[in-house]
């Protein structure tokens, strides 16, 4: 039951769909009918009246057929339309009548009772067409008129714009559009119909052109002979032409003026044709608007309840219908059968869309396409035309005897043609509004269609459309003008490849419109013209285009570079104001930027190939330029319905009449192939311009071309001034070859346009030119062309000059080569000659004012007359003379240069074509991107010149922004293409703007806080510099001066004004300090007046909120700009921007001016992060930053903030840069640099350099290997802790001023070591001598003074040593003697916590044994010597000289005021430099306190603990390392591990450290380094010493201890130094007794034991208490008793049975203890010699060592000295007796007094003798030594020498 039901609703559905059509039609005729019977006319009548009368009869016999039928679509629609149209064309109806019948039928239309696939359709519609373009009704009141007009156009538009109407043949269409136009411009209508009217235009251009790409141009074959002429004619109404009943004639009058476009072409003019390949219309059966209830006519054609169609037509009388009846009966196949017949079509569908020889026409049929076969073999005159239905029209069937054939390119040309007509300016009978009309449709006609392919189309375009179009520019109207400049846009757009002069023309009349000095040229049109500028330039890769085809063209001018230029100018005020012209000059400039930086871009993301693919093929195959676009087009898509159908799905449900003209192309297209893209394949083959080696020639081969083209310019110019001359410098410069070749002159003559075309003529007609004028006339193609037409072209090249034989010599010329490639149509060339003159003389008498003025112009009789029997006796073809009469008569030759105004401009255009056909007017279009980089080389400065003058003057924040933008991409394209000159400038711009570098640095943070552009300005800087620093070169030093602006303004990030320190307890300091009024050395009342003072100035208030958030708003600015990203990021900049901003960097450094040392500190300080950024390649870089700490450090000749950190800097990098062994030594090298600076500098910094290379040693000391670095580690920690001066030979480069080389190379640097090095090891033997780097003569001062040596130099001995010495070794090096404990350094003011820190880094190295290497060694062992001297007495010299050397706190804590330069904004901070940290105690000035004495106390005692450990661990670490030097067998120096060389490096110069440290003034240091040094001289490893070592040990070691030790050193502690004396003297016993025996064998023991007793006398006198006196006797006793007993004073010689040394021994004791021998010995007594007498001299045994035997002394004075005596007394000749150097022990605050004494040498040396080489004798004259004949420095020990003196040396009580 359910599914019957259904099946019945949906049947009842489909029947009253059927009937609704019916039924529609009904009501209209019952209207139409109401209407004609309610007119007056019909008021009486009878039925009679109503049968006669044709309308209403016909409309009865409609009605009758209509009750007869079930379905509409079973009657052709002529059936029912018929009656309607004869209403339309009646002329006895009224207006409202013929108004109501054109209502019914747009209602037909609309609601698509037409069937447009039904058979009749074609013939209904073209009826349709006519009658109402043909309309004609009684008027009545214009009013009530003009909505019958209304309704015309209503029904025009709908029955164009539905599906049906594609069957209108092109006349119809031309039809159409005409009565549309005709409303339009009748001005007499209404304003509203008449832009109804244009309204219903433009959708009707609108469809047929978006249709365009549905047509095919026809093959010239094609072109029907048989067909109507289609011409629309422009011009005004005619004033009779009133819309009225016009009786007789069959069609309204159409009073309308000839088109004045003149003759028109064979392209206008044709025909018609039977337009086969692409005729045929695109139906989508769908898309007829029907009812929701109505029924569509594909089903009621796939109904199989429909009969054969016959039925429908056999009551019809007519004789119409008699044809369709035919027409219906030729199908003679039922519907039902249709698909099956089709269907097997389908296969081979394929093939036909290829052969183009079928069109295939969807009518939807069951979801399948129905294809009709067309036969293409078939002639124009038999092709039939066969409808969608499947009815074929013959010829034969049809009245006019020809098919209907739906309407294609033909109208669209025509209409085309119209709209192009309709535009020129120069047709008097265009007005304004037609101009406008036109240009506004044409307008419509170019969006909507891609007209290029159309060679028809294209025609018109390329000459009157541009042209006119062009001379539109000129008119002062501005709608006409903007009209022109919208078509011309969309015209190059889409066609410039075909357009090249034409656009070349239209750019330079834009440039002449925006340069106009015309002050009655309006503003707004030089915006306009900007402004089209600014869109062409946004067209891809049209400014590339520009570029290659008339910048790079030799014969275009240079239209890029012009245009550039202008834009950059017209972008600069004049008037400082800025107007949109500005603005769009800029953005035009921009957009050049823009793509080229996206391109850029895309390069980065590697699209690039991809992306220019796409681009190139929108380019070329965009077929349409579609501005319309709307959702509608998507109801237009079919959807399958449920009954199998496709409906088409609208938003409202129903269908409705057409939107617009292109949606309703779009879907006539719809499921038609698409025929363009086999056009443009055809056509893409790419031709080039003979210039280019190819189509994308690279920049080289562009560059050549622009300088050859430069060439050609000058060589033009001279030409025309003197042809021979251009000719004459082209072929100097290789653009013409020598000797001169015809044929290229000609050519050359032919082709370059800026040639003055009288000069060629001159040149060419000059006789002696003959050849070359063959050549010229040569380059013309004359074939085929009638003589007047060759002759037209001939002239058209040079201007023919007035001389009769210069004219017949060009004109023979022209006559031979035009008959030869004609194949001689004349009898003879004369015969053409004569004609040629003929057509000249025809041309001037018919165009010449001058002869036209005299005569009546000659008419084509008379010319036909002069002309007879000219032809060789005979005459000329006749028919010919009067083509060539009427061509000559409209169309004058116009002779170059000789006319002005249009007949001028009309040679100018015909030129301009003429170029374009040839091969010059080839156009490249080119993929984007192709010549960025070339473009931008041009473009970018006038680009930024302009964007940083809109930037300035711009108040507007998008402006502002967009100016901003500009330069980031300018930047990015300079960074991609690395133009580093671009990002320079660039950057150096918009430094300016950030006003950091201008403003003065109190008001900075002020101004730049409240400044929004600086801000952006400053923004930009830092993230271009950030992006593209690589590429950053000049520019760093305007970031730089920006960042220190900031760095003085105080708006850097604390990270970046904080430094690493060494001394600071939080290891950072800020390199701004706060100020505060007053320093401590100010008195209270003065800071409380500063303060007033200050608090007066501010007018007694803080900063202003405004100010405060001014300052705000620039840290966060400065925050977001992220400076210190500039440092972190340096370590990606390529090397030669690193090595530019360190320059940059450096270029901050001390001036006289504007030299602040803040600033330098924080430029270097950002220089040392920077370096060690980049840490891995700081090779490269070194040396500059080497050179630049030379010249801040050594330079310096006073301490301040800037050396302090520049010291700290290179300490930092040592630190840091040790572990790279690359440059890792380099950098030891450059530490020097510190022993460089001049002494009082360095002292300042001490303490920053203590603890700096603490540092360096903990984190590196494995790192450093060989003895050089290590000399220069040691070197400076002995100059640090303990103030000793640094190598003379490093001082050497400060002695001349002008040295500001900056230092020399590393390498030089180190030289003067390496000679050293091999020279010592630091310490010498015995026989050696141990020597320091510096000065050949060390002046002491007196602190250093203790013991009284004589110094013998190496250059005071005799010249055979001299000459041993090597050349390489220009320096000489001082003799420091070894008998004193000191080291003789010379030391200056060390700083306590230097020394504490020094020692701690000792004890770091020394501690640890991976540490001490043989390199280093002797280096530590020296450098402990030298901490030892300088911590003596708690380093009390320091103090008591302090104050003298004390630098002022006051000065250095203050900042100098800088000088300032008058008008400079420097800040005025109230000092300039800034105060280096004092390091010298100044807390501990007054007095020493005793927290200093544990320091110091503490330092003693870790020196002792060093030495001690070295003591003991020195012989394994000598052994392991000999052992390892075995293994490696290539060892450079030997290294022994024997007794001997321990004891000269290493043993001795330790017993000497301590020996000193037991001379200390500090009790608990004495009695420390006593027990030290007694456990080192006992300790085991000394006991493989032999007798010599243990002599030296005396005599280097303890007796310097004893002499020391007689001192008044500790005048407070009296009875500790008791104790000292005491455990000295008891360590001496002991050691002596200890090695008793190896001693003995000495052969100097004598001496040696003489010395111990003389020591024991004085002692003895040496106390105030009775403790020496009791031990020193007991420890006499017991080496007494121990001598003895080891049989030492025995001898079996002697007479006594005693040798000499008791003797002598007793001699000495009795002096100050006379009873002890008693005492010891109970045997009798030598008696004593008297003591004045003297002693005769006493033969000893040779000399081995350089130490003198004991000596008589000179009878002693009555008066005892009151100190010791001193060789003060008995001054002693030095070697070569030229000088004696006295000193003596004297405590350490008495000055010495040397008086030196010249001593005649000695007679004559002394012969050698039997005994002893050196005499000894008493003398009473000052001690005089004999020269031993030996090179060895002769050294005195005055100890020993006051050791024999016989006089009691008692000290004298110090009562002072």
């Amino acid at each position: 039951m359910v599914v019957c039901a259904c099946t019945i609703s949906t049947s009842s559905k489909i029947f009253s769909m059927v009937d609704k059509n019916i039924y529609i039609v009904q009501g209209e005729i019952a209207v139409v009918v109401a209407a004609i019977k309610r007119n007056s006319r019909w008021s009486t009548h009878t039925t009679l009246d109503e049968e006669q009368d044709p309308l209403l009869n016909s409309f009865s016999y409609l009605k009758e057929i209509l009750n007869n039928i079930k379905d509409l679509s079973d009657v052709e629609p002529n059936v029912f339309l018929r009656t309607f149209l004869e209403v339309v064309r009646s002329e006895d109806t009224t207006g409202p009548i013929t108004g109501l019948a054109l209502t019914s039928v747009n209602k037909f239309l609309s609601y698509g009772l037409i069937d447009a696939n039904h058979e009749g359709a074609a013939e209904g519609i073209e009826n349709m067409a006519d009658a109402v373009t043909h309309a004609r009704f009684v008027g009545t009141d214009p009013a009530s008129d003009e909505v019958v007009l209304m309704k015309i156009l209503q029904v025009l538009r709908t029955l164009l714009l539905t599906p049906v109407g594609a069957h209108l043949t092109n006349e119809s269409v031309c039809e159409i559009m005409q009565s549309c136009f005709r409303i339009c411009f009748e001005m007499r209508l209404s304003e509203l119909l008449r832009k109804s009217a244009e309204h219903t235009l433009v959708d009707m251009v609108q469809l047929l052109f978006s249709r365009l790409p549905q047509f095919k141009e026809e093959a010239k074959s094609y072109v029907g002979t048989n067909m109507k002429k289609l011409k629309m004619r422009a011009g005004g109404m005619s004033e009779s032409s009133k819309w009225k009943k016009q009786k007789r004639s069959p069609r309204p009058p159409r009073h309308m003026v000839r088109s004045p476009s003149g003759q028109m072409d064979p392209a206008q003019s044709s025909t018609l044709t039977n337009n086969l390949s692409g005729g045929v219309p695109f139906i989508e059966q769908h898309s007829s608007s029907a009812l929701p209830g109505s029924d569509s006519a594909a089903s009621s054609i796939s109904s199989p309840t429909t009969d054969s169609g016959l039925d429908a037509g056999s009551k019809t009388t007519s004789k119409e219908d008699l044809t369709d009846l035919e027409l219906s009966s030729s199908t003679a196949t039922t519907p039902s059968a249709e698909p099956g017949r089709l269907e097997s079509q389908e296969g081979r569908e394929v093939e036909r869309a290829q052969s183009a020889s079928v069109e295939s026409i969807p009518e939807v049929l069951e979801d399948r396409d129905l294809l009709a076969d067309q036969s293409d073999s078939a002639s124009v005159h038999d092709m039939d035309y066969v409808n969608p239905r499947g009815v074929r029209f013959t010829q034969s069937t049809q009245k006019e005897g020809a098919a209907l054939i739906p309407y294609g390119l033909p109208c669209l040309r025509e209409l085309f043609r119209f709209l192009i007509s309709l535009t020129n300016p120069h047709d008097r009978h265009n007005s304004d509004v037609m101009m406008h009309m036109g240009l506004q449709l044409l307008n419509v006609a170019l969006e909507a269609a891609h007209i290029a392919p159309y060679q028809s189309l294209l025609c018109l375009v390329k000459d009157e459309l541009c042209r006119h179009l062009i001379q539109l520019l000129s008119v002062d109207r501005m709608n006409l003008y903007a009209a022109s400049i919208r078509v011309c846009f969309l015209l190059f757009e889409s066609m410039r490849e075909h357009l090249k002069f034409q656009l070349e023309m239209y750019l330079k009349k834009l440039m002449d419109i925006i340069t106009s000095e015309n002050p009655k040229m309006p503003y707004e049109m030089k915006e306009m013209a900007l402004e089209a500028i600014v869109q062409l330039w946004r067209i891809p890769s049209f400014v590339t285009e520009l570029y290659i085809n008339y910048d790079s063209d030799f014969y275009c001018s240079n239209l890029f570079e012009d245009l550039t230029k202008l834009l950059s100018k017209n972008a600069f005020p004049v008037s400082g104001q800025l107007y949109t012209t500005h603005l769009l000059s800029l953005e035009a400039l921009l957009t050049v930027i823009d793509s080229t930086e996206a391109h850029c871009q895309a390069k980065m993301l590697n699209n690039a190939a991809q992306q220019d693919q796409s681009e190139s093929t929108t380019v070329e195959g965009d077929s349409s330029v579609n501005t319309i676009t709307d959702s509608t087009t998507e109801a237009g898509k079919s959807v399958p319905n449920s009954n199998g159908q496709n409906a088409v799905v609208s938003e409202s449900g129903t269908a409705c009449p057409p939107t617009s003209g292109h949606l309703m192309a779009e879907k006539m297209r719809l499921g038609r192939q698409d025929q363009e893209e086999t056009d443009t394949a055809e056509k893409k083959s790419l031709k080039k311009p003979q210039r280019f080696t190819s189509c994308l020639p690279d920049s080289q081969e562009l560059l050549e071309i622009k300088n050859k083209k430069k060439l050609l310019i000058t060589g033009t110019e001279q030409f025309n001034q003197k042809p021979k001359k251009g000719i004459q410098i082209l072929q100097e410069k290789g653009l013409l070859s020598s000797p001169i070749d015809n044929n290229e002159v000609a050519q050359w003559l032919r082709e370059n346009p800026r040639l003055d075309k009288k000069m060629i003529g001159e040149f060419i007609s000059d006789r002696k030119n003959t050849d070359l004028l063959d050549s010229f006339v040569n380059t013309f193609t004359f074939q085929g062309l009638r003589i007047d037409e060759a002759l037209r072209l001939y002239l058209e090249a040079f201007r023919l000059p007035g001389e009769a034989p210069v004219i017949h010599r060009l004109l023979e010329t022209f006559t031979d080569n035009w008959q030869k490639v004609n194949g001689n149509p004349f009898q003879s060339n004369d015969a053409g000659f004569a004609l040629a003159y003929a057509v000249i003389m025809l041309n001037t008498d018919q165009h010449n004012h001058n002869v036209r003025k005299q005569n009546i112009p000659m008419t084509l009789e008379q010319f036909k007359k002069n002309l007879k029997g000219v032809n060789g006796g005979n005459d000329f073809d006749q028919d010919m003379l009067e083509d060539i009469y009427n061509a000559i008569k409209n169309e004058e030759i116009v002779m170059p240069d000789e006319q002005t105004g249009l007949v001028k401009e009309n040679y100018v255009w015909s030129v301009l074509l003429h170029r374009g056909a040839s091969s010059e007017g080839i156009f490249l279009h080119l993929p984007e991107s192709s010549y960025d980089r070339d473009l931008f080389t041009m473009t970018w400065g006038p680009t930024i010149a302009a964007l940083s003058y809109v930037f300035d003057k711009s108040l507007d924040d998008n402006i502002i922004q967009k100016a901003i933008a500009g330069f980031r991409k300018c930047a990015m394209i300079s960074a991609h293409y690395g133009f580093s000159d671009v990002f320079d400038n660039l950057i150096i711009s918009l430094c300016k703007f950030t006003t950091l570098s201008s403003e003065s640095v109190e008001n900075l943070p002020t101004v730049f806080g409240s400044n929004r552009k600086a801000q952006v300005a400053a923004k930009t800087v830092f993230s271009l510099a950030h992006r593209h620093g690589d590429i950053l070169r000049e520019g760093w030093k305007n970031i730089m001066d920006s960042m220190l602006q900031l760095f003085r303004a105080e708006l850097l990030p604390k990270s970046m004004v904080e430094v690493e320190d060494f001394v600071d307890p939080n290891e950072k300091i800020s390199l701004q300090r706060e100020e505060t009024p007053s320093n401590r050395g100010e008195s209270a009342v003065l800071s409380f007046v500063s303060w007033l003072t200050l608090s007066e100035q501010s007018g007694l208030r803080g900063p202003s909120t405004e100010n405060q958030e001014a300052k705000q708003a620039a840290l966060l600015c400065i925050k977001h700009c992220d400076p210190e990203k500039l440092i972190t990021e340096s370590k990606f900049l390529q090397l030669e921007s690193l090595q530019e901003l360190m320059k940059a960097l450096i270029s901050v450094t001390p001036d006289e001016e504007t030299y602040d040392e803040e600033d330098a500190a924080f430029c270097l300080e950002m220089l040392l992060r920077i370096i060690l950024e980049n840490r891995d390649r700081v090779s490269c870089v070194w040396q500059t930053v080497r050179d630049h700490l030379y010249q801040l450090c050594v330079h310096a000749s006073e301490s301040c903030f800037l050396v302090e950190r520049a010291v700290v800097g290179l300490l930092r990098l040592a630190i840091r840069l040790l572990r790279r062994e690359d440059i890792g030594s380099q950098v030891l090298l450059s530490l020097r640099l510190l022993l460089m600076m001049k002494g009082h500098v360095l002292s300042r910094v001490s303490r920053e350099v203590a603890y700096g290379l603490h540092e360096l040693l903990k984190t590196n000391a494995a790192n450093i290997h060989s003895t050089d670095d290590w000399y220069t580690l040691f070197s400076l920690l002995e100059c640090i802790g303990a103030g000793v001066k640094p190598p003379a030979a490093l001082q050497v480069a400060n002695t001349n001023p002008d040295n500001d080389t900056g230092a020399q190379s590393d390498s030089e640097l180190s030289s003067y070591h390496q000679s050293e090095v091999s020279l010592d090891r630091g310490y010498t033997s015995d026989s050696e001598v141990y020597t320091e780097h510096g000065k050949s003569r060390i002046p002491r001062s007196a602190t250093d003074v203790d013991v009284g040596w004589l110094v013998v130099g190496k250059d005071d001995l005799d010249g055979s040593k001299a000459a041993v010495t090597p050349a390489s070794k220009p320096l000489t090096h001082p003799l420091i003697n070894q008998y004193s404990l000191t080291l003789g350094q010379d030391m200056g003011l060390h700083d306590t916590k230097s020394l504490i820190k020094c020692v701690d880094s000792l004890s770091f190295i020394v501690r640890d044994a991976a540490h001490v290497t043989p390199e280093n060694f002797e280096l530590c062992v020296k450098a402990i010597r030298v901490f030892v001297e300088a911590s003596l007495n708690g380093g009390y010299r320091t103090h008591e000289k302090k104050k003298s050397h004390k630098y002022d706190p006051k000065s250095s804590r203050l900042r100098k005021k800088p000088r300032e330069k008058e008008g400079t904004s420097r800040r005025t901070k109230t000092s300039s430099q800034r105060p280096a940290r004092s390091h010298s105690d100044d807390e501990e000035d007054e007095g020493v306190p005793a927290s200093y004495h544990t320091v110091s106390f503490q330092v003693s005692l870790d020196l002792l603990d060093l030495m001690h450990t070295l003591h003991t661990r020195a012989a394994g670490i000598y052994s392991s390392w000999a052992e390892e030097q075995r293994h490696l067998e290539d060892a450079g120096r030997k290294i022994e591990a024997d007794s001997q060389t321990l004891w000269s490096s290493c043993w001795c110069p330790l017993l000497q450290g301590m020996a000193w440290l037991c001379c200390d003034a500090r009790r608990q240091v004495r009695m420390q380094a006593l027990t030290y040094l007694q456990r080192a001289l006992l300790v085991h490893d000394l006991q493989t010493l032999d007798a010599v070592e243990w002599e030296s040990c005396f005599n280097k070691v303890l007796f310097p201890l004893l002499t020391k030790l007689l001192d008044n050193i500790s005048p407070a502690d009296v009875g500790g130094m008791e104790e000292t004396r005491m455990r000295a003297c008891t360590l001496l016993s002991k050691v002596f007794l200890q090695h008793l025996s190896p001693l003995l064998s000495l052969p100097t023991f004598a001496a040696l034991w003489l010395t111990i007793l003389d020591f024991m006398d004085k002692y003895m006198h040496a106390g105030s208490s009775d403790l020496l006196l009791e031990a020193i006797p007991e420890s006499l006793k017991n080496m007494l008793l121990v001598m003895d007993t080891a049989g030492i004073f025995h001898s079996a010689d002697s007479r006594t049975g005693y040798s000499d040394l008791w003797e002598i021994t007793w001699e000495r004791i009795d002096c100050f203890l006379p009873r002890l021998k008693e005492e010891l010995f109970k045997q009798a007594v030598i008696p004593e010699p008297v003591c004045n007498v003297p002693v005769e001299p006493v033969p000893l045994p040779a000399v081995v060592t350089p130490a003198p035997s004991p000596v008589p002394a000179a009878p002693a004075e009555p008066n005892i000295p009151s100190r010791p005596a001193s060789p003060q007394d008995m001054p002693i000749p030095s070697a070569n007796g030229d000088r004696t150097d006295r000193s003596s022990p004297v405590p350490p605050s008495t000055p010495p007094m040397p008086t030196p004494s010249k001593m005649s040498p000695p007679e004559s040396p002394l012969p050698p003798l039997n005994q002893s080489p050196l005499i000894l004798q008493p003398l009473a004259s000052p001690l005089q030594v004999g020269v031993p004949p030996m090179s060895l420095p002769i050294i005195l020990n005055p100890a020993l020498i006051e050791a024999t003196s016989p006089v009691p040396l008692l000290p004298r009580p110090s009562a002072d």
